[in-house]
């Protein structure tokens, strides 16, 4: 069976800069993608949700990225996207849904139902939006409303007339609170207290922000999502929510889920008609379980203390749109340090067969 140099698992933003760049290093790589069509997690978004409401859509290396104007998210990144594909004929296969990876005598196989191919090298960039996050609370299999978690929000005039109550203490839930405040009753819980950001969100402050997640990926804990350490702020778009006080009334999170409503530790109830989970997600790397890369402190340590993107475990593992990786810009420069990592990785091997 034929053998790639390397796979690239997942054709979002930090696939495609991988593939781009493992392209101008002559290394010959497949990119395997689950969705039917290019686009990656944004052709799933919500429709209402604009190209002017995004945080932001680093441009993939020697490409613009789409106007920050009033197209839907889900119809102008993916348009970006497959342009980027064609334009660089980038070798990308779809639909296909990876199941597993397994190593065969140094091999890497990788597995999608029963079709497998095989590798010298993988670089992961699945992220994370096929893995949403749901907690469990007691009762909430009793609740008679509707349960939605972010990845099935269906834009804010579904929830006309409802009392909704959102549940997070991340940016998708000051974004729902933004949307629903204005024409519906809503109301917000989290776990910790909100912490907001009060001065400029500045490349310094960046910086600071991704080291923290570095930090724990160096140590192979589980990530947090680089949005967790920034602090939270409002956007214009949200200050009609804040002028009807919905972030001001937030409350700490009840301890059971009734038929009709929640309840509190101190036996206060609220009714609501709908919950929002806007819980976040986690890496979807579950297919990568064969190659046993997880640190005894439960998450994949990579190189360089949590900078680069080699699996420390298996140096022939590239994760890319990991952890101080999973946003935009990072993913964005991922792509060209996992090609280099690639391209070690294959050196190396050639070296010790010389040898």
């Amino acid at each position: 069976m034929d053998i790639f140099d390397s796979i690239v698992i997942g054709a979002g933003q930090a696939g495609l800069s991988t593939s781009y760049h493992l392209q101008r290093l002559g290394i010959r790589h497949l990119v395997l993608d689950a969705d039917s069509a290019p686009g990656g997690a944004w052709q799933h978004r919500w429709d209402a949700l604009t190209m002017r409401d995004v945080h932001g859509v680093a441009e993939l290396p020697g490409a613009l990225p789409p106007p920050r104007d009033e197209q839907r998210a889900n119809r102008a990144v993916p348009a970006s996207f497959a342009a980027y594909e064609r334009e660089h004929d980038l070798p990308i296969e779809r639909p296909v849904a990876v199941d597993r990876v397994t190593d065969d005598d140094g091999i890497l196989v990788v597995h999608a139902g029963d079709r497998e191919w095989r590798t010298r090298t993988i670089v992961n960039a699945t992220g994370t939006w096929r893995h949403p996050f749901l907690p469990h609370y007691p009762g909430m299999e009793t609740f008679l409303g509707e349960q939605l978690h972010t990845i099935d929000y269906p834009g804010p005039e579904h929830f006309r007339g409802k009392r909704v109550l959102i549940v997070g203490g991340g940016a998708s839930a000051v974004q729902f609170l933004g949307a629903l405040a204005p024409i519906t009753d809503t109301l917000w819980v989290t776990r910790r207290e909100p912490i907001w950001r009060t001065d400029d969100f500045t490349p310094e402050a960046g910086a600071a922000a991704v080291a923290l997640v570095e930090q724990r990926v160096a140590q192979g804990l589980p990530p947090q999502s680089v949005v967790s350490v920034t602090g939270l702020m409002l956007r214009p778009q949200e200050r009609e929510a804040e002028r009807l006080g919905a972030y001001a009334a937030r409350r700490p999170m009840f301890s059971r889920i009734e038929p009709d409503g929640v309840r509190w530790a101190d036996g206060s109830f609220e009714r609501v008609d709908a919950i929002l989970w806007a819980t976040g997600f986690r890496p979807a790397i579950s297919h990568l379980a064969p190659l046993h890369l997880r640190s005894a402190a439960g998450g994949i340590q990579l190189d360089r203390g949590g900078r680069g993107t080699t699996a420390v475990a298996d140096p022939r593992i590239q994760l890319v749109g990991y952890g101080p990786s999973a946003s935009t810009i990072g993913a964005n420069r991922a792509g060209r340090t996992a090609a280099k990592g690639v391209q070690r990785a294959l050196a190396a091997t050639d070296a010790s067969v010389a040898v």
